[in-house]
């Protein structure tokens, strides 16, 4: 008997002892979730670290480190360099052009290589002007005469590989700009693609003349280039000297700033060129001092000038309404002043970007005119810039001093667009009207200002989300509380499965669909569906005030979940009603008058006229309701599963003490399941931030800043999207792009983290409802 009953318990005991296989796994899958929750933070981390990176080069300013410095050859006054940097060309006072390089890469001194001079009896030589970026050479002789001479550099190599650069000079005909007989002051020069311009400068009886001579370029079969020189004409004269001239690539115009601080500016084509505006740098000489030193920044419709007293100013032609209505384009101050450490002595421009190099007292500094910030500072000791030079990489910096040397610089600035401030301030561009967020990556122009704001495509993720919520997120919870609390049971099981079929839906085929479907439908018939959204809640109050008179017996005859049938009939006849009378309250309130004078019933034209703001058939109206589309499935589906999870006790026992099935709801089931409605809410954010393939589609991706509902947006998931695959690795773009995932990064990081901390909040509030 012991001995059976001793069997039996070994027998009970062991049906609660766990298998070692069991207890094994169980250990190792523990194991695997944490090392997999560990591994998902990591990746966050991963990611973070990987996009800081990317961005942490567009905040470092400028490197320039001093390479080396040689003696220039005597009576240089000016010079200009061969592209790679292996040859130089000075210009001595006499018009000698002396070329100095090395022998060889192991050379460390720079020597003469070749000598061009001009022709014995030429009259002597009164100015010189270089042109380093095009390779010209101007030469203004005591006649009057101009000759250009250009600067060729014919590249060889040996059978080892060794480059040899050969320099050549070829002479252009001589021009007569000016008065004949008056030697040349000074000379100007610019070139764009059809045609040529020389200016001079001439005192002819105590007078200061400047005169001008446009050169023709015309290309011909086979790509023969024919040159056609104009008559010379004047451009001004007059009692006194001007200090400085500038003279744009375009040609068109000529800036004159004479010695009392006055800037006079001449425009016109072909052979003649008239006095179209003045303006004053500074506002007073006497405080200013005056100009001392001005230049033009590259591509030439924006100009940095310096007083005598340090004071530095930035103009450049713009767009300004007049009183008449009209926009007219004319200079004025886009910056506001800064202060240098001296006089100004001279504003060289780089070659291919906005940044500029200005001399004032000891210092010298490189600056960039979009985000007007220093991007490096330096100091020549005891000596003084006359001319500097950058070389059209941006990668070296090449200057004269008065000490006769030339100072050579290693120049690392590989961002000089990036700042904060570019990123996301507001900043007065080149031909804007004033400071303004754009984001703007590209043109056909190589003189184009690239604009880098973050702020527009920030402002379209948030109001693209805003629509798509706005459009969802009433419909999915409402829906998730009447399908879990309403409906019967067997169509639940019909409706929910639907709902997550319409969540598998991809984005490009909603975005192929709000693109060339709907939205030309919601164009020709915005009214009618404004109207027929706005019947729905009329008719809805109607029904259930309605089903609500209907006597008890008569209610009881519906089936339980089927009473969204008596809304039915409501909604079809007020939407009926409403798409009918569309045409007449179009006609009742949105009318325009045409230019022939007939009143025309057009609602995108009376927005226009009326708002002032565009109207686009691509719009965030469309934009909404496609992206609320996606997002209705997801939202409604986790709302829906937190609300049906909500115990069947707390339920019944509402409803057990007197109350009725929509105070049920409002009072016990969604506090209890509200941390689930905020996760369901926040997914559905996130899926609408995220979102990339709707917005391209749907909206004319435009970087636009306006809450108006009938325009599109660019959000920062689609301009990732569009721009990466362009955009040169490494580049200032490239890299503002992941800044722009940065940022979107940290929106989604900063609203997920909110909402957790509400959820939790919420969660611990009601955990005893």
């Amino acid at each position: 008997m012991n001995d059976k009953n001793d069997t039996m318990g070994a027998s009970a005991e062991s049906r609660f002892t766990v298998a070692p296989a069991t207890l094994f796994m169980d250990v190792w899958m523990g194991r695997l979730i944490r090392i997999g929750g560990v591994s998902v933070i990591a990746a966050v981390v991963g990611m973070l670290l990987f996009l800081l990176l990317q961005i942490l080069p567009l905040f470092s300013g400028a490197t320039v480190s001093r390479l080396e410095s040689f003696k220039v050859p005597a009576g240089t006054v000016a010079f200009g360099e061969e592209d790679s940097g292996a040859i130089f060309f000075f210009v001595t006072g006499q018009g000698e052009v002396v070329f100095m390089g090395k022998a060889d890469k192991a050379a460390s001194t720079w020597s003469e290589i070749a000598r061009w001079t001009a022709p014995a009896g030429r009259p002597a030589v009164t100015a010189v002007r270089v042109l380093s970026r095009e390779r010209i050479v101007l030469l203004g002789h005591a006649d009057g005469t101009v000759r250009t001479l250009v600067m060729q550099f014919r590249t060889t190599f040996a059978a080892d590989g060794t480059r040899k650069v050969e320099p050549s000079v070829s002479e252009e005909p001589a021009l007569s700009p000016g008065r004949p007989g008056k030697p040349v002051n000074d000379l100007w020069f610019a070139q764009n693609s059809s045609s040529k311009l020389v200016v001079t400068s001439q005192t002819d009886q105590g007078s200061t003349v400047l005169a001008g001579v446009r050169i023709v370029q015309r290309k011909g079969l086979g790509g023969r280039t024919s040159l056609t020189q104009g008559a010379p004409f004047e451009i001004a004269s007059g009692a006194g000297e001007f200090l400085q001239v500038m003279v744009p690539s375009t040609g068109d115009s000529v800036l004159a700033i004479t010695k009392d601080g006055e800037v006079r500016v001449f425009g016109g084509e072909g052979d003649k060129m008239s006095q179209t505006g003045s303006f004053r740098p500074f506002d007073a000489a006497g405080k200013s001092g005056g100009v001392s030193s001005a230049g033009l920044v590259f591509g030439d419709v924006s100009a940095v000038f310096v007083s005598k007293t340090g004071e530095m100013r930035v103009w450049a032609i713009h767009p300004v309404v007049q009183a008449d209505g009209t926009s007219r384009r004319q200079w004025g101050q886009v910056r506001p002043p800064v202060s240098l450490p001296g006089e100004g002595l001279g504003v060289w421009s780089a070659a291919g970007n906005k940044c500029f190099l200005v001399a004032a007292g000891g210092t010298i500094q490189i600056r960039n005119l979009t985000t007007d910030s220093v991007r490096w500072s330096g100091e020549l000791e005891g000596e003084t810039l006359r001319q500097a030079v950058f070389s059209r990489n941006y990668d070296r910096l090449t200057a004269i001093t008065s000490g006769g040397n030339a100072v050579r610089w290693r120049v690392d600035d590989h961002h000089p667009d990036s700042s904060w401030r570019a990123f996301f301030g507001k900043i007065w561009y080149e031909g804007a009207s004033g400071p303004d967020f754009v984001w703007q990556s590209s043109s056909g122009s190589d003189e184009f200002e690239a604009k880098y704001s973050l702020v527009p495509l920030i402002y379209g993720t948030i109001k693209g989300t805003f629509y798509a919520l706005l459009f969802a997120l009433p419909i999915s919870l409402l829906a998730a509380v009447y399908v879990s609390q309403f409906l019967r049971p067997d169509l639940r099981l019909i409706v929910k499965p639907v709902m997550e079929v319409m969540a598998s839906l991809p984005s490009v085929v909603l975005g192929f669909f709000a693109g060339l479907w709907l939205a030309p439908i919601v164009d020709a018939n915005l009214v009618p569906l404004l109207c027929l959204l706005a019947s729905l809640a009329p008719a809805g109050l109607l029904a259930g005030f309605l089903w609500s008179s209907l006597p008890q017996p008569v209610r009881r005859k519906v089936r339980p979940g089927l009473e969204f049938v008596w809304l039915v009939p409501f909604i079809v006849a007020f939407g009926a009603l409403a798409w009918s009378a569309a045409p007449w309250i179009e006609s009742a309130f949105f009318t325009v008058t045409d230019p022939s004078g007939a009143v025309v019933s057009d609602f995108r034209e009376w927005w226009r006229s009326s708002t002032g703001l565009a109207y686009d058939a691509r719009n965030s109206v469309v934009v909404g309701f496609v992206m609320g589309f996606a997002v209705i499935p997801i939202v409604f589906t986790i709302a829906e599963d937190a609300l049906s999870n909500v115990p069947v006790a707390l339920t019944s026992g509402s409803l057990a003490l007197g109350a009725s099935r929509w105070q049920t709801v409002w009072r016990v089931v969604v506090p209890t399941a509200i941390s689930g409605i905020v996760s369901a809410v926040m997914i559905g954010f996130g899926r609408a931030v995220g979102e990339t393939m709707i917005v391209v589609m749907a909206t004319g991706n435009t970087a636009v800043m306006e809450a108006n509902p009938f325009n599109g947006m660019r959000t920062l998931s689609a301009n990732i999207a569009v721009e990466l695959p362009e955009a040169p690795v490494g580049h200032t773009h490239f890299r503002a792009l992941f800044l722009g995932a940065f940022c979107l990064f940290l929106l989604t990081f900063v609203v997920n983290t909110l909402a957790e901390i509400l959820r939790q909040r919420l969660r611990d509030r009601y955990k005893t409802v």
